[in-house]
């Protein structure tokens, strides 16, 4: 697969949130039903979809005000298409649409310093309220040790 054989969808419209899902749950990045799952996306500052030969290859969003801060979500490309630098093409994609802002990318923990060679730093000032609590400490997002 060549790069530049992919097709960057900015439009929910044109989009089978069955595969986005799909492509969602198998990294553990979300258990929400599809119709939830594109609301998410249809309710993001910019989506960015990857699609190669009809089938969606990689997903992200982000949330802005467009102007100063935006944080990116739900960065994830199809197992089988991992390696082509799918998720870079993502990241560029979405960076693009929010050029001068402040980004913070959230990603899982076992994803920690695979962003830093794109640029990111890791941030000490940040602090979160998740509605299920126990399911993100059980899987790593909250660091316990940092009292």
């Amino acid at each position: 697969m060549n790069i530049k054989d992919l097709e960057v969808i900015d439009n929910c419209d044109e989009v089978d949130f069955e595969e986005v899902n799909h492509i969602l749950n198998f990294y553990g990045l979300s258990d929400l039903d599809t119709p939830t799952q594109e609301k998410v996306f249809r309710n993001s500052y910019v989506t960015v979809f990857l699609r190669y030969k009809d089938k969606i290859v990689g997903v992200g969003r982000a949330i802005s005000d467009g102007i100063t801060h935006a944080n990116i979500y739900n960065v994830a490309v199809r197992d089988e298409y991992k390696g082509h630098g799918i998720g870079k093409v993502i990241v560029d994609e979405i960076l693009k649409r929010v050029e001068g802002c402040n980004v913070t990318l959230y990603t899982s923990p076992k994803h920690i310093g695979l962003y830093e060679h794109w640029g990111f730093k890791r941030l000490k000032t940040a602090y979160v309220i998740f509605a299920d609590e126990t399911h993100y400490k059980e899987a790593g997002f909250i660091d316990c040790s940092l009292r």
